[in-house]
């Protein structure tokens, strides 16, 4: 009797609750949301009433098994407790418009379109919570629509190969979060991934690759996974767009086929990253009837709207060394290669739309001359993307500095990818109209395992989930921070094994020859500890009078955040002097500023690590004053080489000492051990030494930089680049 009792007065609080729970979580945030007092619960007698929307029904039922592990059964009948999905195409809504109500027995979720209607199933997920021992949805009302029509990940399946199950949970994980397309790369140099029935030597030779320590890698999709992979991404209203690279990055095509090279031998799979001068040739007729054949294929099996040709660091070299190209510009009347590439996108354009489908390819194919119906995917800038749509060609931007997910936190973090603005307030309603959306890039050069993609994608994807669906200038990241922190309880149940949302901490190098660690987050605390010494608590900036490591760790909770931060230090005589620069350094590489020569922080071998001073096509000229004659005996410097970066060591280094700045003499010159030609990433120590110490004032550094990339190098002609980062003085 006590316990019926108590069953009685528990269920007559619950229909009674009048409690305001807080608004739930959501990611992305919707475009209206009010909370009402009181709860749904679920109950053994909910079901899910479906009557025209089967898809997001059986969705919905299986991620709230797999969510919260409880198994909502699907009815054809209304009754008392239910969720009730419904698609209403005579809404007066945007496109993909949903209302969802949460009332106390009934949850009613109402789309313009399936799609809508799935995406506020997406919203009830992400809105269940646990209370006490039931499950429960506070009373609410959700308005919400998408800003743009194109919300997407590139996923790099050809530098490295995922398995089917990878790109499914990755698919799951986009539609939870309301994502609708995945960017499917499929080729490239490194490998190609696609069964093509006419051309089996695609796969049987253009699929693996010969590492450097000898071992074989490869991989590739079969048709009929591509198939079940195309069918799982469109029941969640995904749209699967394969890029088949073209007329560059296509070495492990021309492996398989090297007929239809500019060469026509000698072309293997590459096992190395960079742009590579191995290239489709364009004066070939023979090339353009494979590509038919090939996209005949690629359409056959992917029913997008859109086909990505890809089209960007396309090296020229090749088509100008070539014949039968040469030939080809002259017929056409084309001015150089670069109209060749034009001449080139448009061919494959009108295969495409003779198939009834659209060319999409990377901002270089508007070099030359764009055609007026491509779309075109900006990666090289948001002014790219401006000026395609405002010559009137849809866009989707994926700008480097705020899309390239593959790029380390401390060179794009969640709070970067969150500020990416995709309508810069200057820009016409016409040329608005043309931004159809987004795309954040995960490229797999240095990716190679699932473990490691989670964490470079998460949960960074979530800030362009957002961005994208509710665009919005006034936007607050620390808000949208918050909600973050809520969805990991998620990203564990997809298995997702997600990694840091910024960089644990930065290190900033003062003018005073001190070292300031700022973490990356205010919930963060940081300690440090100096070559093989003891841990300190960091308070305030540290002396830079010793030279080794310094190694850094955050911490949240006292619990380690993100990986150590190491640091290389070098305490010499002209740290913190005054540098005067007679070239200018290049504006992505500053390696923190005019005085990054004498600031004490070594470059490590990631050029992209904020110490190493980049020169584009320049020289190094950089005078150091240091304050009065001073005994030098020796003046050091480091460079840095990854040729397939277009990096290399200077040519020379030439140190001068004067005591007036005005006439020079020259203490020495010192020259590269390594060759351009040598692979791989390495810094080499350039060391200028005077038997007896010289006095001087004054001691200028010349670095002279190759200005143009070799003619053996696959981006032969291009502008080379020439890193640099500490003068040593002893």
């Amino acid at each position: 009797m006590f316990r019926l009792t108590s069953v009685l007065l528990l269920l007559l609080c619950l229909s009674c609750d009048r409690t305001v729970r807080p608004a739930p979580d959501i990611v992305p945030a919707p475009q209206a949301l009010t909370v009402q007092s009181g709860i749904f619960r679920f109950l053994s007698a909910t079901t899910i009433f479906v009557e025209n929307d089967v898809i997001s029904a059986e969705n919905l039922q299986a991620t709230i098994q797999k969510m919260h592990g409880f198994r909502v059964p699907i009815s054809k009948k209304t009754q008392a407790i239910q969720i009730r999905i419904a698609v209403d195409t005579t809404l007066a809504q945007p496109t993909d418009y949903y209302q969802l109500v949460v009332e106390k027995d009934l949850i009613q979720i109402t789309g313009k379109s399936a799609a809508g209607a799935f995406y506020g199933t997406q919203t009830l997920l992400q809105s269940i919570r646990k209370e006490q021992d039931y499950f429960m949805v506070p009373r609410m009302v959700v308005e919400d629509y998408p800003r743009f029509p194109h919300r997407g990940l590139l996923l790099d399946c050809s530098r490295h190969f995922f398995s089917v199950d990878v790109v499914k949970k990755y698919i799951d994980v986009l539609a939870f979060y309301k994502m609708n397309v995945l960017h499917w790369h499929l080729t490239d140099d490194q490998g190609w991934r696609i069964q093509m029935d006419r051309y089996p030597k695609l796969t049987e030779i253009g699929a693996w690759r010969t590492e450097p320590d000898g071992s074989r890698y490869g991989g590739f999709y079969t048709k009929d996974e591509i198939r079940e992979v195309v069918a799982y991404a469109a029941a969640r209203h995904i749209t699967v767009i394969p890029e088949i690279e073209m007329p560059g990055h296509t070495q492990a095509a021309l492996a398989a086929y090297p007929e239809f090279s500019c060469i026509g031998h000698g072309v293997e799979v590459s096992n190395d990253w960079g742009v590579f001068k191995e290239i489709y040739c364009a004066g070939n007729e023979e090339t353009f009837t494979f590509l038919e054949n090939v996209l005949t294929e690629v359409t056959e099996l992917f029913p997008s709207k859109y086909i990505h040709i890809g089209g960007d660091e396309a090296p020229k070299f090749r088509w100008e060394q070539c014949p039968k190209c040469q030939a080809r510009i002259k017929t056409e009347g084309l001015a150089d290669a670069h109209e060749l590439q034009s001449y080139f996108i448009r061919r494959i354009e009108k295969i495409l739309q003779a198939k009834g489908r659209q060319l999409i390819g990377w901002d270089e194919i508007m070099e030359g001359g764009l055609s007026p119906t491509a779309t075109v995917q900006a990666w090289r800038g948001i002014d790219q993307g401006i000026k395609a749509a405002s010559a009137g060609n849809p866009v989707v931007l994926s700008p480097t500095s705020h899309s390239y997910i593959d790029y380390d936190l401390k060179s794009i973090d969640l709070a970067k990818v969150y500020s990416l603005e995709l309508l810069p307030k200057e820009l016409s309603p016409e040329i608005v109209a043309n931004i159809r959306g987004a795309e954040v890039n995960m490229w797999t050069e240095h990716v190679p395992d699932e473990a490691t993609l989670d964490q470079k994608v998460f949960p960074r994807l979530l800030a362009l989930a957002e961005v994208a669906w509710r665009y919005d200038t006034a936007r607050q990241f620390d808000e949208f921070a918050k909600r973050v922190m809520t969805q990991y309880a998620f990203l564990k149940k997809w298995k997702v094994d997600y990694g840091a949302e910024s960089d644990p901490l930065r290190l900033v190098a003062g003018t005073d020859e001190t070292i300031t660690l700022i973490p990356g987050s205010n919930d963060l605390s940081l300690k440090y500890l100096i070559s093989s010494g003891n841990w300190v608590d960091y308070t305030e900036p540290i002396k830079i009078n010793f030279s080794g490591t310094l190694t850094a760790q955050a911490f949240r909770n006292q619990v380690p955040y993100g990986a150590p931060f190491v640091q290389q230090v070098a305490n010499h005589a002209a740290l913190g002097l005054p540098v005067q620069l007679a070239t200018d350094y290049n504006k992505s590489y500053t390696g923190g500023g005019p005085n990054a020569f004498t600031d004490g922080l070594l470059g490590t071998l990631d050029f992209r690590d904020g110490r190493w001073q980049g020169y584009y096509g320049a020289h190094v000229d950089a005078t150091l004053d240091l304050g009065k004659s001073t005994p030098v005996q020796s003046v050091r410097i480091n460079a840095y080489q990854y040729n397939n970066a277009w990096i290399f060591l200077p040519k020379k280094v030439t140190v001068e000492t004067s005591a007036d700045g005005k006439k020079w003499e020259t203490m020495g010159t010192a020259y590269p051990q390594a060759k351009p030609e040598q692979r791989g990433q390495f810094i080499e120590a350039f060391h200028v030494n005077s038997a007896q110490p010289i006095s001087a004032r004054y001691i200028r550094l010349r670095a002279e930089n190759l200005l143009t990339v070799p003619d053996w190098h696959e981006a032969a002609g291009s502008d080379a680049w020439l890193f640099m980062d500490e003068i040593i003085l002893r």
